[in-house]
């Protein structure tokens, strides 16, 4: 009887949100266990604070130096290219390009990706139309499609942001709209269709929160993916010509027809690449691995 004057939903909401809490808790407790994924954390981390501090980190590179391709060692620790131009400066500032078009590009396909999806998953009766269309998207040859989009429109960072965000939504719509079906035939789900006739209260309070796992982990692989379409798009011609970008630099140094020989304007950039995905692509594995319920019992 004394639970007549009680708010139902403070009732359903609270042990939702304190079972959140403890699966959280031991999501963190296993994932503090996994080497990989702890230094992926911590590349990930250097490779922000190298982009926030780039001006303190190296002056902005110029048009043009008097050392024309000299190799790395003494005051060129990267070497210069053939403009004589300081390439460590190149790929620090190369980096604040870089993650800004990944972490801009995931960002907005996340948010369309993880609406469409969950919309679908909520309204069963168009769930059919975004299947199709994900499906027909995910069918399409991609890289032609952003090198003549990107081509039409004209080399601009918003274009790559565009681009890039356009062609990526599709997977993560796939990934959470699995999870999403799931969460919408759970029994509190039910209980919160009884309490309110709102389904973007619904959605809200319930649905995007218990797929916010699988949202993370789409975030760290569409910012590695983002890093390697804008790389492969500026390394084309593609890219923003007046901001400097680990793609810019592959692409300058292909123009000079300085690649094969001064192998030292391909490799910082690539590694610098590389460090980026394939951090991204072990945290991602680890922070999966961590939500695994058979792990927390370690």
């Amino acid at each position: 009887m004394t639970s007549i004057g009680l708010d139902p939903s403070a009732v359903l909401a609270e042990p939702v949100a304190t079972e959140s809490e403890r699966a959280g808790a031991a999501t963190w407790r296993v994932f503090r266990k996994e080497p990989l994924g702890l230094v992926s954390a911590g590349i990930l981390l250097l490779l922000v604070v190298v982009a926030l501090a780039a001006p303190l980190l190296a002056p902005y590179p110029a048009s043009y130096g008097t050392d024309v391709l000299v190799p790395p060692g003494g005051a060129y620790p990267f070497g210069t290219d053939s403009l004589g131009r300081d390439l460590l400066g190149e790929v620090i500032w190369g980096t604040q390009q870089s993650l800004l078009v990944a972490v801009s590009a995931s960002v907005i396909a996340i948010g369309i990706g993880t609406l469409v999806a969950v919309i679908g998953a909520y309204f069963r009766r168009i769930d059919t139309f975004i299947s199709v269309l994900v499906d027909l998207t995910l069918s399409l040859p991609v890289l032609p499609l952003m090198i003549l989009v990107a081509a039409l429109v004209g080399p601009s960072t918003a274009t790559i942001i565009a681009v890039v965000a356009a062609f990526s939504w599709p997977e993560v719509t796939r990934l959470v709209r699995s999870q999403a079906l799931t969460v919408v035939n759970l029994p509190y789900v039910d209980a919160a269709r009884l309490m309110t006739t709102s389904p973007v209260w619904i959605i809200a309070r319930h649905v995007v929160p218990a797929v916010t796992p699988v949202i993370v982990v789409s975030v760290v692989v569409t910012a590695s993916r983002a890093v390697l379409s804008a790389a492969g798009l500026a390394f084309l011609g593609l890219g923003d010509p007046t901001t400097w970008s680990w793609g810019r630099i592959l692409y300058e140094a292909q123009q000079s027809g300085a690649m094969s020989s001064a192998w030292w304007l391909t490799l910082f950039p690539s590694i610098a690449i590389l460090m980026l995905v394939l951090s991204a692509t072990l945290l991602s594995i680890a922070y999966n691995d961590a939500r695994n319920p058979r792990n927390r019992s370690r």
